[in-house]
């Protein structure tokens, strides 16, 4: 275990073994991922967690794959308390957004405020990128107060444009592709998401910081 100070009432990691060479870190919250992700990168490109050759997070959880001295690399993590994320931390990108999604109304309901104000909320948060799945590129992006959070559409539609900026749960997201979906539609933006000959492919990885701006 590292000696690094706690979050105000976060819970300590709790380290799953996956088969031979993979752990599982298990935390509470979106909030410790990110505090824990940035703790395990900075660890891993310092080299001071011996071979391991992916690191990926997810909702509640970092994977460590391809790890060469798991016990170690458990023993140092199990019962850890994550440090918590500077304010500012990681790189911004903005996202200007035509707001003119199918579901703005829809959303503006769920949520008891008109169209414009809820351009307002959505414009007024700073989101992070918690972790990617779903489509190449495509990032689930938490920062909007739990008490936004909408359901999925009931009925998901075929086909979903590409740039279309939607919530689901507690996550904002952007389409980088056409795709099938389920996300409630806020608008649209022209910026690429992904492009495989890019280094990195995809714009929004996770830490990164982002900000809607609407279209003028």
């Amino acid at each position: 275990m590292s000696g690094t100070s706690a979050l105000p009432r976060a819970g300590a990691v709790t380290v799953h073994r996956v088969g031979r060479a993979a752990l599982l870190l298990e935390v509470g919250s979106d909030a410790e991922v990110a505090a824990l992700l940035r703790e395990v990168t900075e660890q891993w490109k310092a080299g001071e967690l011996g071979e391991v050759a992916e690191v990926v997070p997810a909702a509640r959880t970092v994977l460590l794959d391809g790890v060469a001295a798991p016990e170690a690399v458990a023993h140092r993590f199990a019962g850890h308390r994550p440090t918590a994320l500077p304010p500012g931390a990681g790189p911004l990108v903005e996202v200007e957004t035509v707001y003119d999604g199918a579901d703005l109304a829809e959303v503006a309901g769920y949520w008891g405020v008109s169209p414009a104000e809820a351009v307002r909320i959505h414009t007024g948060c700073e989101y992070r990128v918690a972790f990617c799945g779903f489509a190449p590129g495509f990032a689930y992006l938490t920062g909007l107060p739990e008490r936004y959070a909408v359901p999925r559409r009931a009925t998901p539609r075929t086909r979903v444009p590409a740039g279309s900026v939607a919530l689901a749960g507690p996550y904002t997201g952007v389409y980088p592709g056409a795709s099938p979906g389920g996300w409630q539609l806020l608008g649209r933006t022209g910026l690429p998401l992904w492009d495989p000959a890019a280094e990195p492919a995809a714009l929004l990885a996770p830490g990164v910081r982002v900000r809607f701006r609407a279209a003028a």
